[in-house]
């Protein structure tokens, strides 16, 4: 379980396939806190920690996160929004996010305003997911609250500190992003379609 309140960027250091898998060593300065068994949030995918090494740490991607998510895209040198898991009785700064990817989705627009950004997105409706104005969505890992919300976009408003702090300064047209809506969303959703 996670927040969506990122910790630290982690750089993409190797990436070596095994078989359908992916093996993916990242340097950070949480490395050093990480443990092996560990489950730590890559752009919002989470991700267990089997090996340690000084400042770097290696997580393996199996073929159904490498369809569903945009890790099997990363490159050497790439930065990834980290988050380790929540501990319990600590503050629920973001919402409630699982780090289970739902989707991909890919950045259609970025305007830049006096001081802050918006980010407008675009994913696949007929997956059933839906956003709402106002609600939380994960984006790459980060907790957001939907500003413009379609029948297939949404809009987020990214703050200097969200933008100085995670990927989202990496992102622009075409940035191919990993979406995890409201898990509360999801439920309800899922029994409004029970009950019809």
């Amino acid at each position: 379980m996670f927040t969506g309140i990122i910790e630290s960027l982690g750089k993409v250091k190797t990436l070596i396939k095994d078989k359908e898998n992916l093996n993916i060593t990242i340097e950070s300065d949480l490395t050093p806190e990480l443990k092996i068994d560990q489950s730590v949030s890559h752009n919002g995918v989470c991700l267990t920690v089997v090996h340690i090494d000084n400042q770097q740490y290696t997580v393996t991607a199996i073929k159904e996160t490498l369809k569903k998510s945009n890790i099997g895209n990363l490159k050497v040198g790439d930065l990834v929004n980290l988050e380790r898991a929540m501990k319990l009785g600590d503050r629920l700064d973001g919402h409630i996010v699982q780090g289970h990817v739902d989707q991909t989705a890919h950045c259609i627009k970025v305007i830049e305003q006096d001081g802050s950004w918006v980010f407008t997105f675009k994913y696949d409706a007929s997956l059933g997911n839906l956003t709402i104005e106002k609600g939380s969505i994960t984006v790459n890992g980060v907790s957001l609250t939907v500003v413009n919300s379609g029948k297939d976009t949404f809009s987020v408003a990214i703050i200097p500190y969200t933008f100085k702090h995670t990927n989202f300064n990496s992102l622009k047209e075409g940035s191919k992003v990993n979406l995890e809506f409201d898990v509360i969303g999801k439920y309800v959703s899922k029994l409004q379609q029970v009950s019809c």
